[in-house]
């Protein structure tokens, strides 16, 4: 339980308000498994002994003519004389109807009050709530807005999707009933037991109590705060023994296996909300935290935990002279910024390799994960030593922070973005800080006339269905024009369209196959669709890969030595599906991204892109005095010498 609701262990009396967007799809319909998960919550808890009154606002298919407040279940209210009000809407047209909707959160406030609730839950759809300060954004306490609500500019979110109250009015309901001794917790109602979560004291929603400000002090941490920081914990993990890092991933792995549940709770209040505001299909697949990811990730940090030890490594031992000498060795890099989007597994990822590496680190992620992103952070950071400190690992909560940080070229190492091109494109014209890009990647697959069309079938098809959302997953298919002519082509084809996949046409594709013609040659589909093309040769492959693509595969014979004198993707496959391109599966434990620069890391990038080298140079008090009497040997020696 989290110190701070400890209180929740004497909660027996609440009221739970139900926002609109909560019980209402985006079409204006009942959400009907979302009202069915309430319910048994409801009774779960009814079940336990809760005395609980359900507030509601509106009738759901009636055109919110009445505001009602009805009596749940059996709850044994004795002081509750009337459990159930209504008001006429036509009473109350003067008011307008978004403060008709916001006074519903008023007068819950007033009742929690009225029958002296010992909590009051607030449920709203995910975009409007309040995702707490930098600083503190396990607890969320925002007690600033209770003790000076008129003296402070605070915004809380944006108006709900479906819902007529803002933010702001489930604010101030919260705030009447906080400053009257009520605690409140506002909170997602998408999600199928947080009601139950907040009774048994996890850090779930947004709490409002009159003694927040004796808990913990709401600061905003600055952007160079953070930054610093994570340097100076850095320093601290450096100094860690090979052993005790491992350790300290091993402990991360563990407590991951034992938060699951919490952590895919929040993951599907998540997903709940991208699918009601309808992002595309491709980015809640990659959203979505899958069953068996979670032991998935945590088998991963093992293997990065058991990796040979990355800092301090010697790469290189040369005698420069007599009793003079060289080392070159591994070192982290310092300060790594992550921008990443959509895929919460990443921050994990990415957090253990930053660990292993003795490298400071800041997440921004998108805004799409913020739940899944925050609770991921908090129980990774909950395990790590007083003598590192948590801000090891600091978590962005806000865009506007990203212009600051990227000036921060003191403080921060390297910049990752992880994103579209356009994305990869602004973070390197707004900052001087290194930037490794992850871009899209537009994986291409060239299957020649000399190709074993079963294995071809195969590959094509694993590259493309397997998990069409990742970014090593075939977007073009570059085909010789033998195979149309054969028929080939038609069958690989029928069988790509039998698994659910659309086809579009480059300009010879579309025009003989009757294809609908691509947008672009150089697009990335990440779903169940993609691009065929007809070439000429590998010659004239390779010179389309080299206009549109990133990694390619090569399905025919002899080809490969040519592949590899005369291109230069990323990653090079010959007779394998490009799925294949991923860090675990290159035996890296995991990947901060995929890189598409040419320059310091390319391709998945794991533990070795994180490093960097530093010389240390060994004596016995030589010096230069303009090479008089120095003898330069400049002899290597073996790496296991004995100084």
């Amino acid at each position: 339980m989290d110190p701070t609701r400890a209180f929740m262990n004497d909660v027996k009396r609440l009221i739970v308000k139900v926002g609109t967007a909560v019980v209402t799809r985006h079409d204006g319909r009942l959400a009907v498994g979302r009202l069915g998960a309430l319910c048994e919550q409801l009774k779960e808890l009814n079940s336990q002994g809760y005395e609980i009154v359900l507030v509601t606002s509106g009738a759901v298919g009636l055109g919110r003519q009445r505001l009602r407040y009805r009596k749940l279940v059996n709850s044994s209210l004795a002081d509750l004389q009337n459990p159930q009000v209504e008001l006429d809407g036509k009473a109350c047209a003067a008011v307008g109807q978004n403060s008709l909707m916001a006074l519903c959160y008023y007068l819950a406030g007033l009742l929690a009050v009225e029958v002296k609730a010992d909590l009051l839950v607030l449920l709203s759809d995910v975009e409007g709530l309040y995702s707490g300060p930098p600083s503190d954004p396990d607890s969320k306490l925002i007690h600033t807005y209770i003790q000076e609500k008129h003296q402070a500019e605070i915004t809380f979110g944006d108006k709900s999707r479906l819902g007529r109250g803002s933010m702001t009015a489930k604010v101030d309901a919260a705030v009447c009933a906080a400053s009257s001794g009520i605690p409140v917790v506002i909170t997602s109602g998408y999600a199928t037991d947080n009601i139950i979560q907040v009774l048994q004291g996890k850090p779930v929603g947004t709490l409002f109590h009159k003694d927040a400000h004796l808990w913990s002090s709401v600061k905003e941490v600055g952007a160079r705060e953070m930054a610093v920081a994570a340097r100076e914990c850095s320093r601290c993990l450096q100094t860690l023994k090979s052993e005790d890092r491992r350790k300290l991933l091993l402990n991360i792995a563990d407590a991951l296996e034992a938060n699951e549940s919490s952590i895919l709770t929040e993951n599907a209040a998540d997903v709940a909300a991208a699918e009601a505001e309808g992002y595309e299909k491709a980015l809640i697949s990659r959203l979505a935290l899958k069953p068996g990811k979670i032991a998935a990730l945590a088998k991963s940090i093992r293997v990065i935990a058991d990796m040979e030890e990355p800092i301090g490594r010697i790469l290189k031992k040369t005698e420069i002279a007599d009793g003079l000498i060289l080392e070159k060795t591994t070192c982290p890099l310092g300060v790594l910024l992550i921008i990443f989007e959509s895929r919460p597994d990443a921050l994990v990822q990415i957090a253990s390799l930053a660990i292993r590496t003795g490298n400071g680190l800041l997440l921004k992620g998108g805004k799409e994960a913020r739940q899944s992103n925050a609770i991921l952070h908090k129980i990774i950071t909950s395990v790590i030593p007083e003598s590192i400190g948590d801000k090891l690992i600091g978590l962005v909560s806000s865009r506007e922070d990203i212009p600051d940080l990227l000036k921060l070229d003191d403080a921060i190492d390297l910049v990752i973005p992880r994103g579209s091109n356009s994305l990869v494109s602004q973070i390197k014209s707004s900052t001087k800080i290194p930037v490794l890009g992850h871009a899209d990647g537009v994986c291409h697959v060239y299957v020649d006339k000399s190709a074993n069309m079963d294995l071809a079938k195969k590959i094509v098809l694993d590259a493309k269905i397997d998990y069409p959302a990742a970014c090593n997953a075939m977007e073009t298919l570059l085909v010789h024009p033998d195979l149309s002519s054969s028929g080939l082509l038609n069958e690989l084809l029928a069988e790509l369209r039998r698994e659910g996949v659309t086809l579009y046409g480059g300009p010879k594709a579309s025009s003989l196959l009757k294809l609908p013609e691509a947008q672009s040659l150089h697009h990335e589909y990440c779903s169940l669709a993609c691009t065929v093309e007809i070439v000429d040769d590998v010659e004239a492959a390779i010179d389309h890969i080299h206009l549109h693509g990133r990694h390619v595969m090569s399905l025919g014979i002899l080809f490969l030595l040519l592949f590899i004198a005369l291109f230069m993707p990323l990653s090079l496959f010959h007779n394998a599906s490009t799925r294949f391109c991923d860090g675990a599966r290159f035996g890296l434990g995991a990947e901060v991204g995929v890189s598409t620069s040419r320059i310091h890391a390319r391709g998945p990038v794991g533990v070795e892109g994180l490093l960097t080298t530093r010389w240390i140079l060994r004596g016995s008090g030589q010096v230069v005095n303009g090479d008089k009497g120095v003898v330069y040997s400049h002899k290597d020696l073996p790496l296991q010498t004995q100084i």
